[in-house]
C-alpha cells in the first residue's frame, strides 16, 4: 500500500516556550538603551559648546542623519 503524505499528529508531552525571566533581559535592556542615548547624542547635540570631538568631523558623519530626526544644524 502507498504510504499516507498526512504528517503524523503532535504529541501532547512536547514542552511549550518557556518564558524569558527579566534578569535575563535587564541587562540587554539597558546596554541598548544606553547606546541608543549616545548615539542620539552624537546625531543631535555634538556640535558646539558640548562638543566632545573637536572639529566637524563628526557631525558630516552624522548629518543626514540629523536633518532626518529633524535637528537643525545649519
Amino acid at each position: 500500500m502507498a504510504e499516507s503524505l498526512v504528517p503524523p499528529a503532535v504529541s501532547p508531552a512536547q514542552p511549550g516556550i518557556a518564558p524569558i525571566p527579566v534578569r535575563a533581559i535587564l541587562p540587554w535592556a539597558v546596554f541598548f538603551g544606553v547606546l541608543m542615548l549616545v548615539l542620539l547624542y552624537f546625531v543631535g547635540a555634538e556640535q558646539g559648546a558640548t562638543s566632545l570631538i573637536s572639529g566637524e568631523t563628526v557631525h558630516e558623519w552624522v548629518h543626514d542623519g540629523r536633518h532626518l530626526l529633524g535637528f537643525p544644524c545649519h
